[in-house]
């Protein structure tokens, strides 16, 4: 047999195997749907009574409300660990120690920042001292005086507070106003360590205006939870914000987390080459689960809901110039083609408003056979 041959039989038994996979998802899917037949053999479908909810579908993650990364205000480098994550711990907790560990250059700076402020302050204090003596011989006015006052003791004031960073720097911690000022950081606020993003020795870039710091800790408050996710263009358009949600957890299947809408952006973004906007839904009931930071989840934003009404499967529905109609049997072989009002429609199933009965049976559209 030639490889020509060979070749072509196998492109048939291929082409069989399509055809024959296509014939079995047509007909599971016209089960699943309550098909069944006339007493003359034909496909039909019942009018029911059916719930029907109209859903917009957002992929996402769990996450809390307050997150926060913990950091130091001063420079160093770890000394001590005092929690593990998975720990709660109360606001104000001493959570790490940092033990200064300034470079020459910070050093030296920080006795500049000291040398630079006594020379301002001794300078303005002068000042001061000849503008007195001016001022008791009525030669400057009481406002010029104190003006300069003022300027006195914002000096002497930044002369103290850098002496203050200077001793922080050298022996790690300094006494202002009769308060022990240590190199440790407190939680700021009660809740669980989700994440240790240092090791003891490593070394801590301090939280100023000009850098962000290094973060010691993430933690949060896990009672307030919400869902964080993408919705697609086509669909954010039908949602609103304060609209009920179902939550389908990955690793929590069966149980029944409800939410509602809280933050709709108003900024798309794009993911894998889609156009998608970000959403944040509140999380109202847990169903008595516990609910972790960074699962992932799907959320079913309901748009629309109708309870207990006429629906069909909206494959036996014909559209034609903005209006819908239906094939009904009539006698052995004949069919007749009625209008029909529909409403909420889910993609599979749709509401019918007028036109028809329930129980009244309407005929399943003819299936083209594939050549």
């Amino acid at each position: 047999m030639s490889m020509k041959r060979k070749s072509k039989k196998r492109f048939i038994w291929i082409g069989a195997l399509i055809v024959l996979i296509i014939a079995v998802i047509g007909i599971t899917v016209v089960k699943s749907n309550g098909n069944k037949k006339d007493e003359n053999g034909r496909r039909t479908v019942k009018v029911e009574k059916k719930t029907i909810v109209d859903k917009a579908l957002a992929v996402g993650s769990v996450e809390p409300i307050n997150e926060i990364a913990v950091k130091s205000k001063v420079s160093g480098v770890v000394g001590k660990m005092f929690v593990e994550a998975g720990d709660f711990v109360k606001a104000g907790a001493v959570v790490v120690e940092v033990n200064p560990d300034p470079t020459p250059l910070e050093l030296a700076q920080a006795k500049r920042n000291v040398e630079m402020a006594q020379i301002e302050m001794e300078t303005l204090k002068k000042e001061l001292a000849r503008k007195q003596t001016m001022q008791e011989k009525g030669l400057v006015s009481d406002q010029e005086f104190e003006i300069l006052q003022q300027q006195y003791d914002e000096a002497s004031l930044r002369h103290q507070i850098n002496k203050e960073q200077l001793e922080l720097i050298e022996k790690g911690k300094v006494k202002i106003a009769n308060t022990n000022i240590e190199t440790v950081v407190k939680a700021p606020i009660s809740g669980f360590i989700l994440q240790k993003h240092v090791n003891l020795g490593d070394p801590v870039v301090p939280l100023t205006s000009y850098q962000p710091g290094t973060p010691l800790l993430t933690m949060a408050d896990m009672k307030d939870l919400l869902f964080k996710g993408t919705v697609d263009e086509i669909d954010v358009g039908k949602i609103a914000e304060g609209m009920p949600c179902e939550l389908q957890i990955g690793a929590l299947p069966g149980k029944k987390v409800l939410g509602r809408v809280k933050l709709i952006s108003l900024k798309a973004q794009k993911e894998d080459n889609t156009t998608v906007f970000p959403v944040e839904i509140n999380i109202t009931e847990t169903d008595g689960a516990v609910l972790r930071a960074g699962y992932s989840a799907n959320a079913s934003i309901i748009i629309a809901q109708r309870d207990s009404v006429l629906s069909l499967p909206e494959r036996v529905v014909t559209f034609r110039n903005d209006s819908a109609f239906v094939m009904l049997p009539k006698g052995e072989t004949e069919s007749q083609e009625v209008y029909v009002e529909t409403g909420l429609s889910d993609a599979i199933t749709i509401e019918v408003l007028t036109g028809l009965q329930e129980g009244q049976e309407v005929l399943e559209k003819e299936v083209k056979e594939i050549i």
